[in-house]
């Protein structure tokens, strides 16, 4: 029988599968190229090579504990990862990775301890690779995480040559009676902001749809901003882990919760860790809106609520402590380098909470919780 013509060209050796698109040599480069930032994170809890099917993390430190609780995270960049390919930048997007995972598991009080990646591209290019696996562990190495293992798949004809995306893991732990959360959460606690370093990892949908209906391109140099709106948009994530895990050991019993501000805004993730029967009261006027957001809402003409429910609006993370070490829990953290600030009060629930009061969150994805109320304007 005749083979038809498929209107592919097949040479007389057949299909390989270099020749549907995947270089596995391209992908062994990438590894080599990225294995001593990899080797940087790694202790000597770290077992075993990069290149292993598994990644070993010797556990013995956890018989150390009491009731040692283990906590796990798992997030992506998201569609930041396109302003990062439209600039062929790809050494920082590892530090939103690390943000998005690591420090949610800080939120509970938890130590990190090892994370694994996953990069799943058009084609594997291994520079552009290793420099996203090398900003991933320049993170890690900051947040004293093990980078113990990860995976870079190529999906020709599901992605385009230049297009990825990243996601990962991590695993941390902490003391049962040091979790922190709702149950420590009282009336009369202080909420405490923590600067964030601009937008962060959330948001980039909308985000980029303003900047795309305003028609400015990425290289455009924004007075504003002291810099082009790609350097902004691009700017890391701040890594909050030494700073919560820091103030956890410090303050000790007046720790009591925090929360991590990414998706769905300041007022809904902080509503996350507030228990029923309190309302925790935002001042806006206790901080300035940074430029990339006010520039944001002006382009787009998005809606204030619009706006809190999407973007952190300058405020990356927040501790709420007790009344009597809330100085000294902002004096550490400026010590630390780290803007922060008080920025509300948590007081018994005494009014009702309505769901069409665009300045009032109750509960937040699935936690039936607490109310947060931003009031006043913006400083």
């Amino acid at each position: 029988m005749n083979a038809q013509n498929t209107g592919t060209d097949v040479s007389s050796q057949g299909i390989t599968y270099a020749s549907a698109g995947v270089d596995v040599e391209a992908g062994d480069r990438a590894v080599e190229l990225m294995k001593d930032a990899v080797r940087a994170t790694q202790g000597p809890q770290v077992l075993g090579g990069v290149g292993g099917f598994a990644g070993l993390y010797d556990a013995s430190a956890l018989i150390g504990y009491r009731k040692p609780l283990l906590a796990t995270s798992t997030d992506g960049v998201g569609t930041k990862v396109a302003i990062a390919q439209a600039l062929d930048i790809h050494h920082t997007i590892g530090f939103d990775l690390v943000g998005m995972v690591v420090d949610d598991i800080v939120v509970v009080g938890a130590k990190p301890l090892y994370m694994t990646d996953y990069i799943a591209c058009g084609r594997v290019v291994p520079e552009r690779i290793a420099d996203i696996v090398r900003g991933i562990a320049a993170a890690c190495e900051q947040t004293g995480t093990a980078l113990v293992g990860g995976e870079t798949a190529e999906h020709p004809g599901l992605l385009a040559p230049n297009e990825y995306d990243v996601a990962g893991a991590a695993t941390g732990i902490v003391e049962a009676d040091r979790v922190l959360g709702p149950d420590r959460v009282r009336a009369g606690d202080v909420v405490i902001g923590l600067e964030s370093s601009g937008l962060h990892s959330n948001g980039y949908s909308l985000v980029r749809r303003v900047i795309n209906h305003a028609g400015w391109a990425l290289e455009r140099q924004v007075s504003e901003l002291g810099r082009t709106l790609g350097e902004e948009l691009l700017e890391p994530t701040r890594l909050y882990t030494a700073d919560i895990l820091d103030l956890a050991e410090a303050l000790s019993d007046g720790m009591h919760a925090v929360s991590h501000v990414t998706g769905g805004g300041l007022a809904a993730n902080l509503a996350r860790v507030l228990p029923r029967g309190v309302t925790a009261t935002v001042d806006r006027a206790t901080w300035q809106l940074p430029p990339v957001f006010s520039l944001v809402a002006q382009l787009g003409r998005v809606p204030q609520p619009d706006m809190e429910r999407t973007l952190n609006q300058g405020v990356g993370m927040v501790a709420v402590v007790a009344a009597d070490v809330a100085d000294a829990a902002v004096a550490r953290l400026r010590a630390r380098g780290t803007t922060a600030w008080v920025m509300g009060r948590v007081d018994t629930t005494t009014t009702l909470v309505t769901a069409d009061d665009p300045d009032v969150v109750q509960g937040a994805k699935g936690v039936d919780g607490g109310a947060v109320r931003l009031v006043n304007q913006y400083a």
